[in-house]
C-alpha cells in the first residue's frame, strides 16, 4: 500500500522544473508522460488504501464513479482530502450525498478529473485551462516558487503515480460554475 506524503514546497520547486503543460501562449495540448507499470495501483485503489480520501471514496460510490475511475485512463485526479470535505460543511456534503442529487455530486467529482495525465514534476511556471470531464474547464496556476493552485485549491501533494494516470492531492473541493 502506497502512502501519499505532503510535499514541502522546496520539494514542489524542484519538481516542477521541466516544462509538461503547453505555455501559455502555445495553443497545442499539454504533452502528456510517464510511462505506467502494471505495479502501480489505480486511481481508485490509491484512494481506497489512504483513509484521508474516506470521504471521496463514499462520494464516488454514492455517485457510481468507481468503475469509470477504474478504468485505463489515463486521468489526472485532483483528489480532495477529508479536511477539504469537511470545509464543505456537513449540510452540504450530506446533501449532495442524497439519491435525488446525485447529478450535482457527479458533476462536482468529474469537475476534479481531467483526461489524460499532467504531472507536476512537468510543469514550467504559468496559467494552463485543462478541460474535466464535466465539461468545464479548471484553471491551474503554477507560480515561479514552484506552488500550485487548482481552480484557488492548493496542491498539497502531487505526482502520485497510478496505474491508469496521476493523482494530485487538492485541500479543497473545487466547483464548477453550475
Amino acid at each position: 500500500m502506497r502512502k501519499l506524503t505532503v510535499l514541502t514546497a522546496a520539494a514542489l520547486s524542484a519538481a516542477l522544473a521541466a516544462p509538461a503543460f503547453a505555455t501559455p501562449a502555445e495553443t497545442s495540448a499539454p504533452k502528456m508522460s510517464k510511462d505506467h507499470h502494471a505495479s502501480q495501483p489505480s486511481i481508485v485503489s490509491i484512494a481506497t488504501g489512504d483513509e484521508n480520501f474516506s470521504t471521496l471514496v463514499t462520494a464516488l460510490q454514492t455517485a457510481g464513479l468507481v468503475d469509470a475511475l477504474s478504468g485505463d485512463g489515463p486521468f489526472t485526479v485532483f483528489a480532495p482530502t477529508n479536511d477539504a470535505f469537511a470545509a464543505v460543511g456537513d449540510d452540504t456534503l450530506n446533501a449532495l450525498l442524497q439519491p435525488e442529487n446525485r447529478d450535482q455530486l457527479t458533476a462536482i467529482l468529474t469537475y476534479h478529473v481531467v483526461q489524460g495525465e499532467y504531472f507536476a514534476e512537468d510543469v514550467a511556471p504559468g496559467s494552463y485551462d485543462l478541460t474535466t470531464l464535466q465539461g468545464d474547464t479548471v484553471n491551474v496556476v503554477v507560480g515561479d516558487d514552484g506552488s500550485v493552485m487548482v481552480d484557488g485549491a492548493n496542491v498539497i501533494a502531487a505526482d502520485v503515480d497510478a496505474s491508469n494516470g496521476v493523482v494530485h492531492v487538492i485541500d479543497s473541493v473545487i466547483m464548477p460554475g453550475m
